[in-house]
């Protein structure tokens, strides 16, 4: 691997902006790696070296003219497949999309070329963002980097996986109910979901839009704050948008454990051995440093599966109608008549998991179900939110393993998918209730795979997350090595 890419995003982004490094030099140390490694981890569905290079140059010359955008200029970041960039293929992994172009930019990416940054699109994802392990894309299954015998976690498999195997020193993904948080802990990298709408949606193709959030990955804490204060704040384009101002670092508050009242969980017995450890461990390193820990009642976030799982198959039915091979979509019009046009194409474009889906919420959502299911989920949803703001009055932050295991093997969980929800259990409701929350590496278990820790703050508290994040970062017992060589 090059010594460039060895370096921390901290050490990447001095470089550059002393000069000991260029634009290019990154950008081509970049490609190379993906080029070594990625035949093996397809974390990428596409390598544009060409348009990589040309706006690496660009910011090369930007640099040496003194015309430089930011602190950012020439800094590479992956674009997850479902966030639209003109005049490149957006196909959110799924064959309906495969020849799409969108003609337009997401504001999140409108915002990171105004500061400078160059674009790796498109990194791997569950087709669709459908799914906790970038299996059910439509063209590659992406691979762990620790033991490409796993899975990366997901719906932002490639994403994480991109960072984890040092492709790129950043990414962005999208969260629905655990999208970045999961695969940024069975990767071990960091991995934040924002507050529901602090970034605009505009220009990401909508699975679930009450619950899609897009937010960034990194290596270290500072590359997230930095993507975040890069790209939120409000945008007139997107309705779910708070009038905001984006977040800035000095928000980033210092963390003194002494005194700081975190809730925590009981562990209970799906909960891999190897995560209870090290969460345990975790804890007793914050009573040592004088933090109080509050054990809190989570049985009633039993139900958030559920409750997850029936507002987004619902939104996604409805999402997921315009694809009919008229207005968006591959069209297979075999017989020339209207209906067999719309079942042919979305029979065809859409894969297993994407009909389970739409079916599920279609279902929910039709005459004499909607009562029962739909309405009385968003009911139900209200008492998670409800629940969260009676923690928050006892407690500064909420600490959970991100995920109950480390990464399963490729196939494992593909048949029961019942079995591949529950690896969403602590992360679906934080959505639900649109709160922002980070993971966190917390060490590895007896195989030397990552695990993670999720922190939940209040609404808005983004900057709290950090802090207490960046603290967590220092103590050299979680940290984790990423692994330089591949398979």
């Amino acid at each position: 691997m090059n010594e460039i890419l060895k370096k921390s995003y901290v050490d990447l982004k001095k470089s550059l902006n002393s000069g000991e490094i260029s634009a290019v030099a990154l950008a081509q140390a970049c490609i190379d790696r993906i080029k070594e490694v990625d035949g093996s981890v397809k974390a990428f569905l596409s390598l544009d070296e060409n348009t990589i290079l040309k706006a690496a140059t660009e910011s090369d010359e930007r640099r040496k003219s003194g015309k430089v955008l930011s602190e950012f200029d020439g800094m590479p970041v992956a674009i997850k497949d479902n966030i639209c960039i003109r005049g490149s293929v957006t196909s959110c992994a799924s064959r309906i999309l495969e020849n799409y172009k969108s003609p337009f930019h997401a504001t999140v990416v409108e915002r990171l070329l105004e500061k400078g940054f160059v674009l790796f699109p498109r990194t791997n994802m569950d087709e669709f963002a459908m799914g906790s392990s970038t299996e059910n894309s439509a063209f590659q299954v992406t691979k762990n980097p620790f033991d490409l015998e796993r899975i990366p976690g997901g719906s932002s498999g490639g994403s994480a996986a991109a960072v984890a195997a040092s492709m790129v020193p950043l990414a962005l993904g999208s969260d629905t109910g655990g999208s970045i948080r999961q695969p940024a802990s069975l990767c071990g990298i960091y991995g934040l979901k924002p507050t529901y709408g602090t970034v605009s949606r505009y220009g990401l193709v909508a699975y679930a839009s009450s619950l899609d959030q897009i937010g960034p990955f990194s290596k270290d804490v500072q590359g997230c704050i930095d993507l975040f204060s890069v790209i939120s704040g409000k945008d007139e384009r997107d309705s779910t948008s708070v009038h905001r101002s984006a977040f800035s670092p000095s928000q980033v508050s210092s963390s003194d454990w002494k005194g700081i009242k975190v809730g925590v969980i009981r562990m209970t017995p799906e909960i891999q051995t190897d995560v209870a450890k090290a969460y345990e461990k975790t804890l007793d390193l914050l009573k040592a440093k004088g933090a109080t820990l509050v054990e809190l009642d989570f049985s009633k976030f039993g139900y958030a599966i559920p409750i997850y799982y029936i507002i987004a198959t619902a939104e996604c039915s409805s999402n997921l109608s315009r694809f009919d091979g008229i207005r968006f979509g591959a069209r297979k019009d075999k017989t020339g008549k209207l209906e067999d046009l719309f079942v042919d194409s979305r029979t065809e474009g859409f894969g297993p998991e994407v009909k389970r889906r739409i079916l599920l919420g279609t279902f929910s959502l039709s005459a004499g179900y909607y009562d029962a299911y739909y309405g009385t989920a968003q009911k139900a949803r209200v008492l998670i939110r409800n629940e969260y703001e009676t923690f928050f009055s006892k407690v500064d932050l909420i600490l959970q393993p991100t995920s109950p295991t480390t990464a399963f093997r490729v196939g494992e969980k593909t048949k029961d998918p019942i079995q591949m929800y529950k690896a969403d259990i602590w992360t679906t409701s934080v959505n639900l209730a649109g709160l922002p929350a980070i993971s966190v590496p917390m060490g590895t278990d007896s195989a030397g795979l990552p695990i993670g820790l999720q922190i939940t703050a209040p609404s808005f508290e983004e900057g709290k997350l950090f802090g207490f994040a960046q603290e967590l970062s220092k103590l050299e017992s979680l940290n984790i090595q990423l692994p330089e060589s591949i398979g």
